[in-house]
């Protein structure tokens, strides 16, 4: 089987054969059918995420594949399931699953360091979230595998691993938008114009899309934007105020992990309003927010893991929803690649080219 590997932070990753180690008791393997390359991957390969310590790495968390053994503990799932592999596990058990929290289940970090590949040379490399989706197959554990039932072309079902739950659930589940709500979605890449979709599912009366890219700006109108913003061309705070008398917006949903653009969403904010924090952001990061707006205008800002979303509830909520036609996945696809394109998918999102590259196993 092959594997795309990033040796080190900030280099490209190169394609080579691999093995998985033995089948552990609760470990879930997968013939890959798809995976998303998502900007977490992104962070991760430029070293912005993570630490240099984590590397060699095999990138890849948005997943769907089918079942082809399992552990001799498995309950969950059997052979010839199709599934989701989570990026956050959900053990069910722990003091956040209990409590309806799945999306800080403590099995996480011992789920992210547990799993990993073989070189030819005898030497591992790490899954990244336990996962490690640029592969043709993988190897998890059972708390991150979510058997599914779909009918979904397998590209468009890859991304509810990660970008569609993080995006929608941002909406739905984190800040539980209202109807005819007004908000402004800050980046509109594959997790923005999902937001963006939530968003209209909540019923929301007016979205500003806010981008730089003319492309995404362009695909955010199809999926129920009422606005768009140029942040390059225009003042942003100042497009959104003026257009909604001057108050700001009852939700700002900052996706792009950027501090400058995460103050640009809090000051779109009008009083009251909640600022949800959806783009994971560098290492080291610090945000910074005027004090005096939180006591005299009571404005809230929120963070968002995972859309706030239940894995082993959610996902094939969002699935159910998409063959009702009430989110569109299809149009998020810009690219079916292969393993070996992965570095030109990476340039291509760096580029603002693309929503989603999406690989397919054939």
């Amino acid at each position: 089987m092959l594997a795309a590997i990033c040796d080190a932070p900030d280099t490209a990753l190169t394609v080579e054969p691999v093995t998985l180690p033995p089948l552990g008791d609760r470990d879930v393997r997968l013939r890959l059918l798809a995976s998303g390359v998502c900007h977490t991957d992104l962070s991760f390969m430029r070293g912005r995420a993570g630490s240099p310590a984590m590397f060699p790495l095999v990138l890849g968390h948005e997943a769907v594949g089918e079942v082809i053994a399992v552990g001799a503990g498995v309950s969950r799932c059997r052979t010839g399931d199709i599934v989701l592999g989570s990026i956050l596990p959900a053990c069910g058990v722990c003091w956040h699953c209990v409590r309806h929290e799945s999306q800080h289940c403590e099995a996480a970090p011992r789920i992210a360091g547990a799993h990993h590949f073989v070189r030819a040379d005898g030497s591992r490399v790490l899954a990244m979230a336990g996962l490690g989706a640029f592969a043709e197959e993988l190897q998890i554990s059972e708390e991150s595998a979510i058997p599914v039932r779909a009918d979904l072309p397998v590209e468009q079902l890859a991304l509810i691993g990660c970008g569609v739950t993080t995006g929608v659930g941002a909406a739905l589940w984190t800040a539980r938008v209202e109807p005819g709500a007004t908000v402004a979605v800050f980046g509109c890449g594959g997790v923005g114009q999902s937001v963006l979709q939530g968003a209209v599912l909540a019923g929301a009366g007016r979205i500003f899309a806010v981008d730089p890219a003319a492309m995404k700006r362009d695909v955010a109108t199809t999926f129920g934007a009422t606005d768009v913003v140029d942040p390059d061309a225009v003042d942003t705070v100042a497009a959104i105020r003026d257009a909604t008398g001057g108050r700001g917006v009852d939700y700002a949903f900052e996706v792009s992990g950027v501090a400058s653009v995460a103050r640009q969403a809090f000051d779109s904010t009008r009083k009251r309003g909640m600022t949800v924090m959806v783009g994971m952001p560098p290492a080291g990061t610090d945000y910074t927010f005027p004090g005096r707006s939180f006591f005299f205008d009571e404005k809230q800002v929120r963070g968002s893991l995972y859309g706030s979303a239940q894995a082993r509830e959610h996902l094939q909520m969002l699935i159910d929803l998409t063959e009702r036609g009430k989110l569109d996945l299809g149009r998020m696809v810009s690219r079916r690649i292969g393993l070996a394109d992965l570095n030109d998918a990476f340039a291509d999102m760096e580029a603002g080219r693309v929503i989603r590259s999406v690989i397919t196993f054939d």
